[in-house]
């Protein structure tokens, strides 16, 4: 199992994601502006693993404080805020490690406690903490699988989207271990094939038996009876249970309710954002052209054609069956069981 962002002592490293699977490259940040970039690039991509890194940038953003007594250390760690928050805007993790790692900037200010010691402490326990709310959210989802699973998943929620082990694929995982996954379906995810080119290296590294499958094929198999249940991570969960994940991903939700499949989300704690009542408040990101004219940098479209590319959509809360969490199984009404789970969350890191 890989851990895509690690804390080096002195710098971060991250798998250049934009690389697999032809190469496994590891890119070195040694200052927040280059975390930044490296998730702008999606080079770093995934919310729970954007949220490690952009953590690990504040870490980052606090050393030259420590070695500068001319520096305003607040004035510095905002900017290093601001700047890695402009990034990427749906993935809410992102903007919740920033918080976090903010009000322990402020904590550390008012203690006189030396900044760059207390953030990187801060920004290695988020990580930590993530790895293990993927395996928690990994053995409550197996728990839902029948034996002899066969599973459909779109995009990547693997170990490579969080800070090890992973979401949607954590549950393949336990599954997996228990002897329970027969066949993982493995949509390819247009634009950035982030299932062929990442979920699919993830399941092969790990021995399970999977196929890869065009987008627009999911309907078929789902039709066909191929499939027990679909499982995706997450990026944003409302209030109300409505889920922003990758592009396509409320299109394959649609099909498995259409076909009566149960449609499983897997998510931390840390994707909700109840101060949104609803999916439609969620912003949505919109990337270049180029990333739907072309493909592995070759144009695949008419010079001058247009194109559209959110790389979100929302699926709302009555085509989720269950939100697997690292405190449980959640189910309708999500008003009242996701606020618990945020509840205890809040209570942990405060």
């Amino acid at each position: 199992m890989i851990h895509p962002v690690r804390w080096q002592g002195d710098h971060v490293s991250l798998i250049d994601q934009t690389r697999l699977p032809v190469a496994e490259v590891w890119i070195r940040c040694d200052t927040w502006q280059e975390v930044a970039a490296a998730i702008r690039h999606m080079q770093v991509r995934g919310a729970p693993a954007i949220g490690a890194a952009a953590a690990m940038g504040m870490a980052l953003a606090a050393r030259p404080i420590a070695a500068d007594s001319t520096l305003n250390p607040l004035d510095a760690l905002l900017a290093a805020q601001q700047g890695l928050a402009a990034t990427r805007p749906t993935a809410v993790n992102l903007f919740w490690a920033l918080e976090r790692m903010t009000r322990r900037a402020v904590a550390a200010g008012s203690s006189g406690s030396d900044w760059a010691t207390v953030l990187t402490e801060e920004a290695c326990l988020i990580h930590d903490e993530d790895v293990a709310m993927c395996r928690a959210i990994g053995d409550f989802g197996a728990g839902l699988l029948p034996a002899g699973a066969r599973i459909l998943t779109h995009c990547n929620a693997g170990a490579l989207a969080t800070a090890g082990y992973g979401t949607a694929l954590g549950v393949v995982r336990s599954a997996h271990a228990q002897g329970k996954v027969s066949l993982v379906y493995v949509d390819e995810t247009r634009p950035w094939m982030q299932g062929a080119r990442l979920t699919a290296w993830e399941l092969r590294q790990e021995g399970i038996e999977h196929r890869l499958i065009a987008d627009n094929m999911a309907g078929h198999f789902l039709h066909r009876g191929a499939i027990d249940c679909v499982i995706v991570g997450a990026d944003r969960i409302a209030a109300n249970g409505d889920v922003a994940n990758k592009i396509g991903t409320y299109s394959v939700a649609v099909l498995a309710k259409e076909n009566g499949i149960p449609f499983f989300v897997a998510a931390p704690s840390s994707t909700l954002d109840l101060s949104l009542t609803t999916g439609d408040g969620i912003p949505i990101e919109e990337r270049s052209e180029d990333e739907v004219t072309h493909l592995a940098g070759h144009r695949i479209a008419p010079e001058g054609t247009r194109a559209m590319n959110p790389a979100f959509d929302v699926t709302p809360a009555r085509y989720v069956s269950a939100i697997i969490t690292e405190a449980g199984v959640m189910r309708p009404p999500y008003e009242a069981s996701l606020a618990t789970v945020a509840g205890a969350r809040l209570k942990a890191t405060t």
